[in-house]
């Protein structure tokens, strides 16, 4: 039987005021941004493998669906926090970070903030999540929002919005394995996969902008089931403003981080290497645009299975 540390843990605060500085100061961005950019960018990674691949934890007989949806149209300081994070393993495995023989462990992480010191602020979101097993075309964790913002007595609107999808597993029938381990050392036992994707965007100090963001993530479903993450976000003008652009600063940054070892048809051979490392590859993809803005979009959309 499957087992998970907890339930998974989903908080939502309005109106209580959050630091100005709630973009995540840590992540590095490029310096860039000029009036009047029109930027359109659409990335696309998938990764795929015939060996060793991911191979999703299957859930747990007792599952939860549920739903938020939140409306606000209003005048003044403006405040909302989402966050959740969900761990779950699969049969006969811990929580402990050890992997044994054919275990696997995934873990999702969802945080959407927003905060204002006024203005005008009109916000639509919808957030659903199931811990069924999904298909191809499903996902556990799917969050929607379009957002209006227009200034009033020069206050301003900041938010950032990550997704992050963990999904690790091994392959080997010795009894110390950890987690996500990868040496040089010969001794040091590795997993069969460890894949670790991001998607994060952030708005600061907007004055005005419509925002349209939508993310998707699936991380438990049946062993031909791929994991999954997807993120888009698109920032235009607020008709209503009269000046034709949106105004801010506007990021994003996608990154994944991706380890792979050998498929067990090299468990019997006479050297096997399905204890280490067999293939790795990281990218970061980074965008910043300040001041007036006809249009920024972005796009980014993850797979990673033995069938898609």
């Amino acid at each position: 039987m499957d087992s998970v540390t907890n339930n998974p843990v989903y908080t939502k605060r309005q109106n209580k005021p959050l630091p100005v500085d709630c973009p995540n100061p840590d992540v590095r961005f490029p310096r860039a941004g000029t009036l009047q950019v029109l930027l359109a960018v659409v990335l696309i990674f998938i990764l795929s493998g015939t060996g060793s691949a991911d191979r999703l934890s299957s859930n747990v007989p007792e599952n939860q669906i549920f739903s938020i949806d939140t409306a606000v149209d209003a005048t003044g300081m403006f405040e909302d926090t989402s966050d959740m994070s969900w761990l779950i393993v699969s049969r006969n495995s811990t929580t402990d970070g050890r992997l044994l023989y054919k275990q696997s462990r995934g873990d999702m992480v969802f945080s959407d903030r927003l905060l204002s010191d006024g203005g005008k602020i009109s916000d639509n979101e919808n957030y659903a999540f199931t811990s069924e097993n999904q298909g191809r075309t499903k996902y556990n964790i799917e969050n929607e929002k379009v957002l209006t913002y227009a200034s009033t007595e020069g206050a301003h609107l900041v938010g950032e919005e990550q997704y992050q999808l963990s999904i690790a597993g091994n392959w080997n029938s010795r009894s110390d394995e950890i987690m996500c381990v990868f040496s040089t050392d010969t001794l040091m036992i590795q997993p069969a996969f460890c894949n670790i994707v991001t998607a994060k965007s952030a708005l600061i100090n907007v004055n005005s902008a419509k925002i349209s963001a939508r993310g998707q993530m699936r991380g438990v479903g049946t062993a031909t089931i791929p994991a999954g993450l997807n993120y888009r976000i698109g920032v235009t003008p607020d008709s209503s403003s009269g000046s034709g652009f949106a105004e801010g600063t506007f990021r994003t940054l996608f990154a994944g981080s991706i380890m792979e070892a050998r498929d067990i048809d090299d468990y019997n051979s006479t050297n096997p290497n399905w204890n280490n490392t067999a293939a790795e590859n990281s990218w970061k993809d980074a965008s910043e645009v300040t001041g007036g803005v006809k249009e920024f979009q972005k796009r980014f959309v993850y797979k990673s299975g033995f069938r898609f």
